[in-house]
């Protein structure tokens, strides 16, 4: 396996910045990270990065698609929307799938699970649906959303196996608490989401096993101060992440940084990112659903519905930073450390530490990507 050796330039991860330090990529792992004052190892590279900053690489719990492909229309949109992700600094995805037809659902939890077996950098799927209130679906086609049957729960998890990463559903459908109990136990990770909730069932919720919030603010009630509803429930709670979804328009900035505030260690940046995502403005589809992009914002055509985003995960950075003045290091660790957390896999993901991930992102002074390493392979170059 080669050797790299990144010398000459800070690291920031969720314990902070480190000047001066380096860091040995060996194959698909980081053998050592050291200070200026540390001894360099050998390496079969070395690249000098003065006035760049390494990251742990980004984790995406939430996208749908990228590059003018989308996750629910084959391997060869998954794979093309993925290296758009790549180049800006998404190391490791979670494969959002919209609600479709049950069986073509199925198909698409099928190859996932493929080619999350072939590829270290997929991580698994998301179903946003079937289980959403028809209320609050946004971007969703009504005629694929239904009540939570425990028949179709099995047949999800026949189709997609230990693949499947996330589910999200509304707790007020008929029978969604047992299957927030179904999903649990089968070592999914079950979040809240498009739903009419109130702040109780919420809790109730979370108490049958829900760990995460999907999108917080939108695609829910928001806070009342006689009816706080699943927002305040989700702040509340120690147990729960929220997916934030940081790109100016979902969610004002000093919202944002409200809620990195009020829920420190608990926020995951997302991107929702539908196919338009580093792509330009134009028509485009949702699952079955016409979106138009204008100005880099998705909504459902002839409607004032958000229908996902455009974001990539160094823009949600640049947001975080920048526009809603949350700390560097704050930000970063809800790019990398809390998603790793939500997946159970923080012991490999989400750290520059030794024995951790090769997934490394090198920024610009201005938080721009300059180099991504995924998994030890360098995007876009040899190593």
């Amino acid at each position: 396996m080669t050797t790299t050796l990144l010398t000459d330039a800070d690291i920031l991860d969720a314990h902070g910045r480190r000047r001066g330090a380096w860091i040995l990529l060996d194959g698909d792992r980081i053998a050592k990270v050291g200070s200026a004052v540390t001894p360099t190892p050998p390496a079969e590279r070395q690249l000098s990065l003065p006035g760049r900053t390494l990251t742990p690489g980004f984790i995406d719990l939430h996208g749908h698609g990228g590059g003018g492909a989308a996750y629910d229309n084959g391997e060869d949109e998954i794979r093309a929307a993925l290296a758009v992700h790549r180049a800006h600094g998404t190391t490791r995805s979670v494969i959002s799938l919209v609600a479709n037809p049950l069986e073509q659902v199925e198909e698409s939890l099928r190859l996932v699970a493929r080619l999350a077996s072939e590829d270290p950098t997929i991580v698994g799927s998301h179903l946003e649906g079937p289980y959403l209130a028809i209320g609050r679906r946004g971007a969703h086609a009504p005629e694929y959303l239904t009540q939570p049957d425990p028949a179709v729960t099995e047949r999800l998890l026949d189709a997609g196996g230990a693949s499947i990463q996330q589910v999200t559903i509304a707790p007020e459908l008929p029978g969604a608490i047992e299957a927030v109990r179904r999903f649990a136990e089968a070592g999914v990770v079950v979040a809240v989401g498009h739903t009419e909730a109130d702040e109780k069932l919420t809790r109730e919720a979370f108490d049958a096993g829900a760990t995460l919030v999907t999108h917080i603010f939108n695609a829910m009630p928001g806070i009342h101060h006689r009816d706080p509803g699943p927002i305040v429930a989700g702040f509340d709670d120690d147990r729960v992440t929220l997916e934030l979804v940081l790109d100016g328009v979902h969610v004002h900035p000093s919202v944002a940084q409200m809620t990195f505030r009020a829920a420190p260690h608990r926020v995951a940046l997302v991107t929702d990112a539908m196919a338009a995502a580093g792509g330009d403005d134009g028509y485009y589809r949702l699952g079955t659903l016409n979106v138009t992009v204008q100005n880099g914002v998705a909504m459902l055509n002839g409607t004032q519905t958000i229908a996902g985003s455009t974001l990539t995960q160094d823009s949600a950075l640049k947001c975080a930073v920048t526009g809603a003045g949350v700390n560097e290091v704050s930000a970063i660790e809800a790019l990398t450390l809390t998603p790793a957390r939500v997946l159970g896999r923080d012991d490999e993901w989400g750290l520059l530490a030794d024995g951790y991930a090769a997934d490394v992102v090198v920024l610009d002074s201005a938080w721009q990507v300059e180099r991504v390493w995924a998994a030890g392979a360098e995007v876009g170059g040899d190593a």
